[in-house]
């Protein structure tokens, strides 16, 4: 059933208050992908699959994250790219809307493909893939170090995300080769990477026109069957993301802050952290891949604790950011790891 058109076409509940959006059950939302942004999106990566000559055809579906499920040749598309007024949603309530613009949007579509066709044709199991990639069944990793400056692999999504594990390794290396115009062959010419991304290209030629053993057409946790709200969904998802208090960041502070006697008439550290904290927020979400939302609550942390300690600033303020740049990173990856040992358990 299509959701209830207001005036101008829009789905009532495109116009409504945050406080009332949050309300709503995301399977009432109703939302299809047919004349969105990201079904547009969607037709150019198909294009770029049959310009490549492969009949591969993926299907796609409104989930509540991006993610192509073990075994379906599908890939599902966060609901939040179904309408403006859910990415505004999205961005509001976790600052970033991960996939919203188009180019991001269309990175991420070829690296899901790239897991889906490898569903599709069961690659992972062939021993070249495994030569070149490593062993699909080595355990996912809670958190993972990435060497930035290693010439093994492609770059592609931020964070060094090929590194994370064979299977997002070929689902980069895919990405790279089907972006139309990426002259893959002279960016990675004397790159270890180039090996992988020549098997690829093996590969794909010996697949072309062929079609594929698993056609699956599941669509694992649809949003049209999700029955918890907005307001949940977010609210566990802020958790997740989110930062408890602690008072672990003192010791760093009192390194790059000063609570001494002579400096009590200097600018207070809160006030600088508060106001370069929007800036320092994008530019370490855009290196190092991590949430802006967790971001956003450590900053909020450290602020905290700074009024606390009533620091202030003594030395170069050039240099302060610079160091509480490199905090902020530690503590963000510490986090995150200590969230996602928590989540495996």
């Amino acid at each position: 059933m299509a959701a209830k058109k207001g005036s101008g076409g829009q789905p009532r509940w495109a116009r409504a208050e945050t406080r009332r959006l949050l309300k709503m059950r995301l399977c009432d939302l109703r939302l299809s992908l047919e004349g969105t942004a990201v079904q547009r999106r969607i037709e150019q990566i198909l294009e770029e699959l049959r310009r490549r000559g492969l009949r591969f055809r993926p299907h796609f579906w409104f989930s509540d994250e991006w993610f192509s499920p073990d075994a379906v040749p599908g890939v599902s598309v966060p609901f939040y790219l179904a309408h403006p007024r859910l990415t505004r949603l999205e961005r509001t309530m976790m600052f970033e809307a991960e996939g919203s613009s188009r180019e991001e949007c269309l990175k991420i579509l070829r690296h899901e493909v790239g897991h889906a066709i490898d569903h599709a044709f069961r690659l992972s199991r062939r021993a070249q893939w495994k030569k070149h990639f490593g062993s699909p069944s080595r355990k996912y990793p809670v958190t993972y170090l990435p060497k930035p400056t290693s010439r093994r692999y492609v770059q592609h999504l931020s964070s060094w995300y090929a590194q994370a594990h064979p299977d997002e390794d070929f689902a980069e290396t895919f990405a790279v080769w089907l972006r139309p115009r990426s002259n893959w062959r002279s960016r990675y010419e004397g790159w270890p990477a180039l090996r992988k991304l020549l098997y690829v290209d093996r590969l794909m030629k010996e697949i072309a026109g062929q079609t594929a053993p698993v056609r699956r057409r599941v669509r694992v946790d649809p949003v049209s069957r999700m029955k918890t709200t907005l307001g949940e969904y977010y609210e566990k998802k802020q958790r997740y993301y989110g930062s408890p208090f602690a008072e672990v960041y003192d010791r760093d502070l009192r390194r790059l802050f000063s609570d001494a006697p002579e400096h009590r008439h200097n600018l207070r550290a809160s006030t600088l952290v508060r106001r370069i904290a929007p800036r320092l927020r994008k530019q370490i979400a855009y290196w190092t891949g991590e949430s802006q939302y967790t971001l956003d609550q450590l900053l909020t942390d450290i602020i905290g604790r700074c009024q606390e300690l009533d620091l202030r600033v003594a030395g170069d303020e050039e240099r302060i950011r610079t160091n509480l740049g490199v905090v902020l990173t530690v503590h963000a990856m510490t986090f995150r790891q200590n969230a996602d040992t928590r989540m495996a358990l």
